[in-house]
């Protein structure tokens, strides 16, 4: 590979990430990261055929996971068939499991907020290739992330050797209710989610997810091949200080 003069294929990659249970203290066994992507050309159409599905059920406001319900089961169950029947259209979710074992001084990670972009940095990597040019979309954060996400710029394209910055065009941040593809990523990630938390209450959440892992042919709990690109999985295990 060439990492000094990278010979781009003329596709430019839109990625959209958010997280869940990502605070230090919120009593959560686990924190998520995931990421949504696609050719910036077919954006606009995932885009359509998701504001089609809303329009057809009747659906007002976000995708989201946390407004599952019984009286919306098609429609959600209709989101999750048109994931996994949508070309070009990939979703990847690193699992920190049994996030209570974090000691981020042990591991000179310095804070809990760096190692949130450190495990963004584990989540993007494995989706960012140098023969490509990409978009990043973070779901934003606080108002003083800027900072953090050009840091994360850096890291990237340092790692990719590409000193020029040209395969990352830009990393931002965007709400939630401004793309639907950035609510794909929730809506999935919220999935994984409540399988991880070994959750029960809500039997239509039970059915997606079962739903899910018909189609993925995954459980959302162990890890994926690397390779996979459809629906990638990554579980990450912190390790406790001797």
């Amino acid at each position: 590979m060439n990492f000094e003069n990278p010979v781009f294929q003329d596709e430019l990659i839109n990625i959209y990430c958010d997280e869940s249970c990502h605070l230090e203290h919120d009593h959560q066994p686990v924190m998520l990261f995931g990421a949504v992507w696609c050719p910036q050309a077919e954006t606009r159409r995932h885009i359509e055929a998701l504001r089609v599905l809303k329009e057809r059920h009747h659906a007002r406001g976000e995708l989201k996971w946390t407004k599952v319900s019984k009286s919306r089961e098609s429609f959600f169950m209709d989101a999750v068939d048109l994931f996994f029947s949508s070309a070009n259209l990939n979703f990847r979710c690193l699992i920190v499991e049994d996030k209570a074992k974090l000691d981020h001084g042990y591991y000179n990670q310095g804070s809990h907020d760096s190692f949130y972009y450190k495990m963004y940095f584990y989540l993007l990597r494995h989706i960012i290739s140098e023969t490509d040019q990409y978009d990043i979309y973070l779901d934003i954060k606080d108002t003083r992330s800027q900072l953090k996400i050009d840091h994360l710029k850096e890291v990237l394209s340092n790692n990719l050797r590409d000193f020029d910055k040209r395969v990352i065009r830009r990393i931002q941040h965007v709400r939630s209710k401004e793309t639907e593809l950035l609510q794909m990523a929730d809506f999935l990630m919220g999935a994984i989610a409540y399988k991880n938390r070994a959750l029960s209450g809500n039997q239509t959440k039970l059915k997606l997810i079962d739903r899910i892992c018909q189609l993925s042919g995954r459980s959302l709990q162990t890890s994926t091949p690397p390779w996979e690109e459809k629906f990638n999985l990554f579980v990450f295990s912190p390790r406790e200080a001797c």
